[in-house]
């Protein structure tokens, strides 16, 4: 048994056990509430991305202004596609009782460099065309894997955040140098 079979059987006691949680809980669960801080920093302009008691730097390549100490925003949105991917099959494996002697998954976009500009204006700005790639090692047959599949499509988060519209609000506090901040929106 493979490594990653070992933590499957752990993982699976973990989902059961949170999932026995739930149905003995008698007050309705509400959703968490998620938090991310980024702070750009000094002369480098390098994003802090701060997330509990974690840290992510997130910069540019050199011929953008920066200093290339860490992956672009973009990249980190793919990675955060993949990350969520690999443990949403992984609980699924675990749930679905999948074994898994190896998991990897292989996520590509485009972001083209002159998007929305002149003679540019129809390649989207933002990354796009966006795929990938699970890559099973699993001695279970082809039609547990498919089931699989399906299930990480339709439970994975981001995927779903992703594939699906979202609304997203904002607003500005602006400080001025005086010390006083206005509520802008």
């Amino acid at each position: 048994m493979s490594d990653l079979n070992g933590y499957l059987k752990e993982k699976r006691a973990a989902v059961l056990r949170r999932e026995e949680e739930r149905i003995q809980r008698t007050d309705r669960a509400e959703s968490a509430v998620l938090t991310a801080r980024v702070r750009a920093k000094g002369r480098t302009g390098v994003r802090e991305i701060r997330i509990r008691d974690f840290q992510i730097i997130s910069d540019s390549d050199p011929d953008f202004a920066g200093f290339n100490l860490g992956p672009n925003s973009a990249e980190i949105q793919l990675g955060v596609l993949g990350s969520c991917l690999t443990h949403v099959t992984l609980i699924q494996a675990a749930s679905l009782g999948v074994p898994l002697n190896a998991l990897e998954v292989e996520i590509n976009g485009e972001l083209h460099p002159y998007a929305g500009k002149p003679g540019y204006e129809h390649v989207p700005f933002w990354p796009h065309h966006i795929r990938y790639t699970l890559h099973i090692d699993s001695p279970a047959e082809a039609g547990r894997i498919e089931e699989l599949y399906e299930a990480v499509e339709r439970v994975c988060p981001i995927l779903n955040l992703l594939a699906n519209p979202q609304q997203i609000t904002g607003h500005i506090v602006h400080t001025t140098a005086s010390g006083g901040s206005v509520l802008a929106t």
